[in-house]
């Protein structure tokens, strides 16, 4: 079992930056994979970035690739994704996830640990 925490999530202006954190515990080792999906109002999740708990492997979503940047603690079993130039279109719920491999990491239906996710909220 893995348990995730998300903090991070906050009202922020068109063009601002945030950087949301997440925590892990419980069985964190080699394989597992860790990530952010999002959520926005009327619509379905969607992947943001997931990296290698080792760090070596990352990847984004094209969509968002220059703009948001996966990255992890080691010290603090902590992934965090920084999220700049911000727009009213990333508003949603962004969720940690979690996962043993590297396969289908795109895909919502491969992660078995789910965060409780936290609001991001970009105003124009």
């Amino acid at each position: 079992q893995v348990q995730l925490v998300e903090s991070g999530g906050a009202w922020v202006q068109a063009g601002g930056s945030l950087r949301l954190s997440c925590a892990a515990s419980g069985r964190t080792f080699g394989s597992l994979f860790m990530g952010w999906f999002r959520q926005a109002p009327g619509k379905e999740r969607e992947f943001v970035a997931a990296m290698s708990w080792n760090g070596i492997s990352t990847y984004h979503a094209n969509s968002m690739k220059g703009r948001f940047t996966i990255s992890r603690d080691n010290a603090k079993n902590t992934v965090y994704l920084q999220m700049n130039s911000l727009k009213p279109e990333d508003t949603g719920v962004y969720y940690c996830v979690a996962k043993y491999g590297s396969t289908r990491l795109t895909f919502v239906q491969s992660y078995d640990y789910w965060g409780q996710g936290t609001q991001v909220t970009v105003s124009s």
